[in-house]
């Protein structure tokens, strides 16, 4: 025991390296193990995601529209969810168009809603045109990527229609001389009196012809304008012939 102690205490410094040794390979144990936890519980975790339809990096379309490049991977609730909200916006938008477009009064305060020159407004009816060629019918069911480009066109539907709303407001009739501002307030008036029912429908037809002639060269009526305030008039003209 003696000469055993001896030798040691003669060697006591290759303590060092063979401790080395003794270490660096419990660390390796200790590392493999840590990978061998963290590939178990990934695999537990991609197994919990395809259970509940769960894609790496958040869940497939828990809002109303899917990210962009993982619309394809939406289910048909999701897609015909993000759908009926599309056709919703479009709807909107639509009728508020409409209600600018049928009505004379608006046309004539905000003609550049209307006039085709200005870039803005044929952005929107550009957006518009596109929006409703790519509407689906009611009982079709698109598509992932053909619902992205619906929902896409219907936003820039509505963008460009408040874009070149707020234009056509901020400019009204500054871009008319005074005279013709004059000539536009005239025609307004005589519209409100076309499309009154207290007034008789010889009333009506005579101002629509002068409204018409005092917008001449300034502002052309829309067809469906002209097409609804000339239909209101033909009704008024129909009851008076009854009544004689």
């Amino acid at each position: 025991m003696d000469g055993f102690l001896a030798l040691v205490g003669d060697y006591w410094w290759l303590v060092f390296p063979f401790g080395g040794f003794v270490w660096a390979g419990v660390a390796g144990v200790g590392h493999s193990l840590e990978r061998g936890r963290l590939q178990r519980h990934e695999m537990r975790m991609e197994r919990l995601r395809l259970q509940h339809g769960v894609v790496a990096g958040g869940a497939v379309g828990t809002g109303g529209a899917s990210a962009p490049g993982r619309a394809d991977e939406a289910s048909p609730t999701i897609v015909r969810r993000d759908v009926d909200r599309a056709l919703a916006a479009h709807d909107a938008v639509s009728r508020r168009w409409l209600d600018h477009e049928l009505d004379a009064a608006k046309v004539i305060d905000y003609p550049l809603m209307t006039d085709m020159r200005e870039p803005l407004t044929r952005e929107f009816h550009r957006a518009k045109r596109r929006a409703d060629a790519l509407r689906p019918e009611v009982d079709e069911q698109p598509d992932a990527a053909l619902a992205r480009e619906y929902r896409e066109a219907v936003e820039a539907f509505e963008d460009s229609f408040e874009a070149a709303l707020a234009e056509a407001r901020r400019r009204a009739q500054h871009d008319f001389t005074d005279a013709e501002r004059r000539r536009l307030q005239t025609a307004r008036m005589l519209v409100g009196i076309a499309v009154d029912d207290a007034a008789t429908a010889a009333e009506r037809q005579s101002a629509y012809r002068r409204a018409r002639a005092e917008l001449d060269g300034l502002i052309v009526l829309p067809d469906a304008t002209a097409a609804d305030i000339e239909q209101r008039i033909a009704g008024a003209l129909g009851r008076g012939t009854a009544t004689v």
